[in-house]
């Protein structure tokens, strides 16, 4: 276990455990004592995650499905409930990648984009919320430096992570009687499956060295770097926190096309 434990005798729920910044902050979290609830579509991935917390102790919960289904969410929130009794954070980590112009995005890919990156995010915090304000604990939520600005060939990726940030800000007014804050991150690149599975870059090589000419501080971002700031946000250090949404981007969001 890390020397910090910032989580000990805390719940949290992670979705996109399986893979990438979900990955890194189900295994921070384990790491600083957390009970976490490992949610996604891959169990044999997130059976991987669970060996890990096996070794520093901890038996998490694993949960399987699609999160854009309103039943499978629910079912969630039932074994959660039934396990932990209450929620102390919710990492919304769960989306997907996707190209395509304004006018030449088919409709079946933008209520995917959509569905996934905004509905999921709806649909779980919606029916997670009695038990995160039992605790008054914390969310946050993945969004992405394409939700602050905007990018060619990329429409409903950006439009629906701009769909988050003010998803965020407005449950943060809805949450905050009740003692709850809502947060989310705006990471730039980084290394992850979502660019790879999706095949939304040709050669994916050539793109991250593209990409360390445009972040200012000149690499990409570690799953650990968003995944560092999102327990920070899910820890009583932000204890004043609410309706941020914070960049980690190496200074993406700062430059202008050029």
């Amino acid at each position: 276990m890390s020397e910090r434990a910032r989580f000990t005798g805390k719940a949290i729920l992670v979705t996109g455990a399986s893979s990438g910044i979900g990955r890194a902050c189900a295994l921070g979290l384990i790491a600083e004592g957390a009970d976490v609830a490992l949610a996604g579509r891959r169990r044999d991935r997130l059976e991987a995650v669970a060996e890990a917390a096996t070794r520093l102790g901890r038996e998490p919960l694993i949960l399987t499905g699609d999160v854009r289904d309103e039943a499978t969410c629910a079912e969630w929130a039932r074994q959660t409930e039934a396990r932990f009794s209450g929620l102390d954070g919710l990492v919304n980590a769960a989306g997907v990648l996707g190209n395509g112009a304004v006018d030449a995005t088919p409709i079946a890919e933008w209520d995917r984009i959509m569905d996934s990156n905004v509905r999921s995010i709806f649909l779980l915090t919606r029916v997670m919320a009695e038990l995160i304000k039992r605790r008054k604990g914390a969310v946050v939520n993945l969004s992405s430096v394409t939700g602050l600005r905007p990018y060619a060939n990329l429409a409903a990726y950006c439009v629906s992570k701009a769909a988050v940030d003010m998803y965020t800000r407005c449950a943060a007014l809805d949450f905050a009687p009740h003692g709850v804050r809502v947060n989310a991150v705006n990471p730039g690149v980084v290394v992850t499956e979502l660019h790879t599975v999706t095949h939304a870059v040709a050669d994916y090589e050539a793109f991250l060295e593209r990409a360390r000419s445009t972040h200012p501080l000149g690499r990409v971002g570690r799953p650990e770097d968003v995944a560092s700031a999102v327990l920070f946000l899910l820890s009583d250090e932000a204890g004043w926190i609410t309706g941020d949404c914070l960049s980690i981007d190496g200074g993406r969001a700062l430059t202008s096309l050029r």
